[in-house]
This record gives C-alpha cells, sequence and structure tokens, in this order.
C-alpha cells in the first residue's frame, strides 16, 4: 500500500526518466491497433515516430500518458507501470503537445501556458515569472502576447503557445503528435528549427509522430517506423537509410534527391 502510495503522488521524481515499453499490444474489439512493441525511449532523446495514418503512431504516443492502456504488456515510465502510475498525477509530470493545439478558446494565453502550474499550486509571483519565461523562449513577446486569446493568434502563433504550455511546469517527457503538421512549410521550417534548438538546450525525453520523413530526418535523435501496428525499424538516420525493409523503403523515395 505504501508502494503504491508512492508512486502516485506528484511529487514522485521524473527527472531522470525512460519509457519501456515491453510486448505492448493494444486491441479494440478485435482489431489489432499495434502489436508486440519493444521500445526503449532513454532519458534526453527525441524518438520520431514515423509512420503512415492509420499505422499505430499515435496509439503508441497515448499509450505513455495513459490516455490508453495496454490490452496486454506493459509500459513502464520512470520504471513503474503505467497501471500503476495515478494518471493525473502522470500527466502534469508529460507535455503533450497536438496538431490542432488543444488550447481552451475562452483563455488567455497567459492562462492557457499557466494551467498545469496553476493546478500544481504554484505560486502567482512563480507562475508569472514561468508564463513570461516560456513566451520568450518560443520568440513570443510576453508583453503582446500574454493577454491575447487563441482567436487573435496566427497558426503558428497558436503551435508555439502550445509547446510552452506542454513545456511550462518543466515535464521530463514531452509528447507531440504532429505538431506542425497543419502549419504553411516556412511556418513549419522555422518551428521545426526552433523546436531542434529548443530540445539541444532543455534536453528533454521527446517522442514525438510525424508522417514526414524529412522531419523526422531533422528532429529525431532516433526514428521508430511504425507499419501496420507494428514498430518494423527503429535507429538512427543513417540506419534508416541503410535498412532494406520495403516501408522504409517507400519513405526513402519520398526524399528530395538532392538530400
Amino acid at each position: 500500500m505504501t508502494q503504491s502510495t508512492n508512486m502516485n503522488s506528484p511529487n514522485v521524481d521524473l527527472s531522470n526518466v525512460k519509457v519501456e515499453f515491453r510486448d505492448v499490444n493494444f486491441r479494440i474489439g478485435r482489431r489489432d491497433l499495434v502489436t508486440q512493441i519493444n521500445l526503449t525511449i532513454n532519458q534526453g532523446e527525441a524518438l520520431l515516430l514515423l509512420g503512415r495514418s492509420g499505422s499505430g503512431k499515435t496509439t503508441t504516443l497515448k499509450l505513455i500518458n495513459r490516455l490508453l492502456m495496454p490490452t496486454s504488456g506493459q509500459v513502464l515510465v520512470a520504471d513503474r507501470s503505467t497501471h500503476e502510475w495515478d494518471a493525473i498525477a502522470l500527466r502534469r509530470k508529460i507535455g503533450y503537445a497536438i496538431q490542432e493545439t488543444g488550447l481552451f478558446p475562452h483563455f488567455t494565453v497567459r492562462e492557457n501556458i499557466g494551467l498545469v502550474p496553476s493546478l500544481l499550486k504554484w505560486s502567482r509571483p512563480k507562475l508569472e515569472a514561468r508564463v513570461y519565461e516560456m513566451l520568450d523562449l518560443v520568440g513570443l513577446e510576453p508583453e503582446i502576447f500574454a493577454h491575447r486569446y487563441p482567436q487573435q493568434l496566427s497558426g503558428g502563433q497558436r503551435q508555439r503557445v502550445g509547446i510552452a504550455r506542454a513545456l511550462a511546469a518543466d515535464p521530463p517527457i514531452l509528447l507531440m503528435d504532429e505538431p506542425f503538421g497543419a502549419l504553411d512549410p516556412i511556418t513549419r521550417l522555422e518551428l521545426q528549427q526552433q523546436f531542434r534548438n529548443l530540445q539541444k538546450q532543455l534536453g528533454k525525453t521527446v517522442v514525438f509522430v510525424t508522417h514526414d520523413i524529412q522531419e523526422a530526418f531533422f528532429l529525431g535523435t532516433r526514428i521508430g517506423l511504425m507499419h501496420e501496428g507494428q514498430l518494423v525499424v527503429l535507429g538512427t538516420k543513417e540506419e534508416f537509410m541503410r535498412s532494406p525493409h520495403p516501408e522504409a523503403q517507400a519513405f526513402m523515395a519520398c526524399l528530395p534527391t538532392n538530400l
């Protein structure tokens, strides 16, 4: 009983954490969405989950923060199964950014970014300082943007606020589900470059879902290729390029010939 209480506490130390999948399967009805996933995501790395629509990328991502639970097998965060973690305590330690940003339209930018810190009972001065720090970090001038509402922002600005919100409580793990997919190519490249710089600076453990091989090569420490619910290739950019798997070859064919 004591062990369970410690695991469910919001004060559990996640400062040095890895994520592990051990023989993980997830099924809805008779349909297998992911099958036999075995994977270790190391502290500080950026794992890019690459694959076509319906390949199991987002399902795999959601198994980390208990938005989904494995049908069989285990997902471990900080050496503890997600079955044993309190869902709220776990999610408050994991940043989550999605393509649609998920910003609350009736909240200001400041209120959106400060949401998790406020739930964690941060003091008002600490929370205000963090909001301004995060806006600076993602390239938005705090005095201009803190009091705006999401509908007053461009798509790229909303995505920056979404990233700032995901980082606000300083989570050791960051999950990103095609966060730049809906942006125009120029804004997308700008945010990719900024995110890569942020990752080098902050050293978060990142799991990033994409269907874009150029994005995977640009941002990933390693690339995990999903195909029909299975992890079929896992390795560095160079290892991926040498893979004989037909799905890896199909993605390689999407690269411009001058790369």
